[in-house]
């Protein structure tokens, strides 16, 4: 399945301006997922999203809220954050040159590439391709991604352009603190010329296809060898495939309230007149001290 394009806009070189569309270039890869299971029950454990005194409540009754020194919240709806314009939501500016290689790799965070977004475009696509690669230059530049604006890099990579995020420098963590102790002493000589026999030996070119996930591959290996064994727990959760009927989330407000409007309903049905809460539950208790009953011992 072709990847989706997570940003299109113009890559812009001073007066140039090219269309381009931004796609991942990595994926998540292979992985073994799990599902929380409440073991006396043998259940799924859900998660829902609660109001206290409330309850249950609806995604779109959900707004953003920022919270100030005083404690309070500042309530922002999705269409003002949508609202905000910056250049680098439709525009690449190719701001900076530096060396390539020049760029840190801890700054380095997520690769994209870069592809034109029609013909029109290649004969300039390939301008910059050709120049940056020709010159041995990385391009500087911000791209908003998912609500934040990133700094990024643009280099050459093949027939195209790779774009690869960067951090910012105050979310990089000085090393000093860390490698302050460390003795700053000369390794021995003899020691080093081992060490670097090593590294010639052991010396070829990158090949990622070499490595593997050795902790996946033994993960599914433990499962597979449990599913073949008879003696395995196993537990049927009845849960319907991608159902949230919410069995194993329950809001103790919620089922109370519902308990004494049951047992108002009844008591009024019977006698014909509107009961109180506290007198319903005692009157109507033989009816439903099943329901009601078990609703308090799940309290207690």
């Amino acid at each position: 399945m072709a990847p989706r394009a997570v940003w299109k806009g113009q890559l812009r070189l001073s007066l140039v301006s090219i269309p381009v569309e931004v796609y991942p270039a990595t994926t998540s890869g292979p992985r073994v997922s799990f599902r929380q299971i409440h073991e006396p029950s043998g259940k799924r454990v859900r998660y829902e999203k609660t109001v206290k005194g409330v309850g249950p409540v609806d995604s779109d009754d959900i707004v953003k809220g920022y919270e100030t020194e005083d404690g309070d919240y500042i309530l922002i709806d999705p269409e003002e954050i949508d609202a905000l314009k910056v250049e680098t939501s439709k525009t690449l500016e190719l701001v900076q040159f530096v060396e390539s290689g020049e760029i840190p790799p801890i700054y380095f965070e997520r690769p994209y590439y870069i592809v034109p977004q029609d013909e029109l475009a290649e004969d300039a696509y390939r301008v910059v391709r050709d120049a940056l690669r020709g010159e041995g230059k990385t391009a500087l530049c911000q791209i908003t991604l998912r609500g934040k604006e990133h700094l990024a890099a643009i280099r050459p990579c093949g027939d195209g352009l790779l774009l690869e995020t960067l951090r910012y420098e105050e979310e990089i963590r000085s090393a000093d603190p860390l490698f302050s102790e460390i003795a700053d002493e000369e390794a021995d000589e003899e020691l080093l010329d081992l060490a670097r026999e090593l590294i010639g030996r052991k010396t070829k070119p990158f090949d990622a296809s070499a490595f593997s996930d050795s902790y996946h591959k033994a993960l599914k290996e433990m499962i597979e060898a449990k599913r073949k064994d008879k003696s395995t727990s196993r537990v049927d959760t009845g849960d319907d495939d991608g159902g949230d009927d919410g069995d194993n989330v329950v809001d103790l407000m919620s089922a109370l309230r519902k308990s004494v409007d049951a047992s108002e309903g009844k008591s009024g049905g019977k006698g014909g007149r509107k009961s109180s809460g506290r007198k319903s539950s005692g009157s109507s208790k033989s009816k439903s001290s099943s329901g009601g009953s078990r609703s308090k011992k799940k309290a207690s």
